[in-house]
């Protein structure tokens, strides 16, 4: 056997395919966007880039690169030109002490950046410009009043990470270093716990404020894709960036794997270039393994969540021309009954004035039996037919083609259900299997794909599907008719979108 021993592995790529709490980021990705940057930037002596949440310090070091052969005519010596870009032009916050030595050795060769080892010669101090401070969350009320945090999960003893990042914990991230940057780049943090190991929520979108608020010139970072359509407590953000018409750039994987490997992060990921002296439309852009479509210029406005693929907008369009209402007036809302998913205060066996009663525990359906004077709320539903679909479907478009929903179930009349299940109510049988037939065609699925990012499909997911009459068996081949879908719509549609009989239960 034959080994090629010219092979020398990044280390970094190794480290971006591990599995862990902090996701780093691969040097092949972090170049793709630094190319979305104005090149000449590493031909400027003066330009100025800051990672305000080091991990391995992947991002400097591959701009040093690039400044390193950028600059060579201006400085030609070679130690004077290191000197000068890792002193002047390059600058990290470390998101942990741990972190910060990786960063440092990363960067400078040596994890004390006036060690012996180090490529640099003129730093007075052992952080160099990536600086690391351990500083402490702000409590009240058992969460602290910058990222969130759990007071529980995260007031800790100094022997342990805080995890209070230093960029998102002011309300002056321009006091850190007291500067302006041309390039605010980086890869922040994703979650953090907000009640201990029960609930994460985002962290990544405070990153993307705090850094507009240094108004830089450029802002690249790759965050969750969740944001497009859906997350906790990320409205606003999703609202601001949606209106932003400074996003020159936006690169979308829905499969994270293919960036991330070995880290799950549902709903995909993206990375996206603000230009802060840019106004106009977003050059949009998503990659499926080979299958890059874009990039397209789109108004991210246009409507309230952001469409990820082009080429659905017209088959939207096509609905939408109709003016139809849409399908969530008959449609329950969250925990319509007000029994949460783990509810189990019901009888496995019918009794006098009992009701069936339709959960979904550990994947499997069930059905139980409840008394009718138990239903205290919407108590005015339990007479009436119901199609019932789960509220847990595939993992937002991962995987292609999609069955996005699981199957339809019609429910008894009368009946009640948990919060596994959103439903829709009619009045009489005949109507509930019109509309059953309706929830499997690959239109109906399609359209609630559009707004339906990560597993679950909440009632505002179905806001595109329009409301049909409940007279008779649907089929995409009446659909597509009706909507007057081109045989390239429908193409796409059946590309994306698998049939209901190989959808998972």
């Amino acid at each position: 056997m034959l080994t090629d021993h010219s092979y020398n592995p990044d280390v970094l790529s190794c480290i971006a395919n591990l599995s862990s709490d902090e996701v780093f980021t691969p040097p092949e990705l972090v170049n793709q966007m630094l190319d979305l940057l104005p090149q000449e930037l590493f031909r400027d002596k003066s330009s100025t880039f800051l990672d305000p949440a080091c991990k391995s310090g992947v991002f400097l070091r591959e701009i040093a690169k690039r400044l390193d052969i950028g600059l060579e005519s201006q400085i030609p010596d070679r130690q004077k030109r290191i000197d000068h870009i890792f002193t002047k032009q390059l600058f990290g916050l470390a998101i942990t002490r741990l972190t910060s030595l990786l960063s440092r050795r990363s960067l400078y060769c040596s994890k004390a950046a006036n060690g012996k080892y180090s490529v640099c010669s003129q730093f007075k101090s052992e952080s160099g410009n990536i600086h690391y401070t351990r500083i402490e969350h702000t409590w009240q009320n058992g969460r602290c009043l910058f990222c969130g945090a759990s007071q529980k999960a995260y007031d800790r003893s100094v022997e342990l990470e805080s995890h209070a990042y230093s960029f998102i914990h002011t309300e002056n991230p321009e006091d850190l270093f007291k500067m302006k940057f041309d390039v605010i780049i980086g890869n922040p943090p994703y979650q953090i716990g907000a009640d201990g190991s029960t609930r994460d929520i985002p962290i990544y979108n405070d990153f993307v404020e705090k850094s507009k608020k240094l108004a830089p010139r450029f802002l690249c970072m790759i965050i969750p894709s969740r944001w497009m359509a859906s997350g906790l407590g990320l409205a606003d953000f999703r609202k601001s960036m949606l209106s932003d018409r400074r996003i020159r750039f936006l690169v979308d994987f829905p499969d994270a794997s293919e960036v991330f490997p070995s880290v799950e992060i549902k709903g995909g990921v993206c990375y996206f270039l603000w230009d802060r002296d840019y106004n106009g439309d977003c050059n949009s852009t998503i990659i499926r393994g080979q299958d890059i479509v874009g990039p397209f210029a789109r108004n991210l406005n246009e409507y309230d969540i952001f469409v990820r693929d082009n080429r659905a907008l017209s088959i939207l369009h096509k609905v939408q021309n109709l003016k139809e209402p849409s399908i969530i007036r008959i449609l329950s809302v969250d925990k319509e009954f007000g029994w949460t998913s783990n509810f189990a205060g019901f009888d496995d066996t019918e009794s006098e004035n009992s009701i069936p009663l339709y959960y979904i525990r550990k994947t499997k359906r069930g059905v139980g039996w409840i008394r009718r004077d138990e239903v205290t709320k919407s108590s005015h539903l339990i007479d009436t037919y119901k199609v019932l679909i789960p509220a847990a479907g595939s993992d937002g478009g991962k995987r292609i083609p999609d069955y996005v929903l699981g199957k339809p179930l019609i429910a008894s009349n009368p009946s009640v259900c948990t919060q596994s299940y959103l439903f829709f109510s009619v009045k009489t049988e005949e109507e509930a299997i019109s509309l059953e037939s309706y929830l499997r065609t690959r239109f109906f699925r399609f359209l609630v794909s559009l707004r339906k990012i990560t597993q679950h499909a909440t009632r505002s997911s179905y806001t595109w599907v329009p409301i049909q009459e409940w007279n008779k068996t649907w089929s995409d081949k009446m659909l597509y008719t009706k909507y007057s879908l081109s045989p390239e719509d429908v193409a796409y549609i059946e590309s994306r979108i698998t049939s209901m009989d190989l959808a998972d239960a």
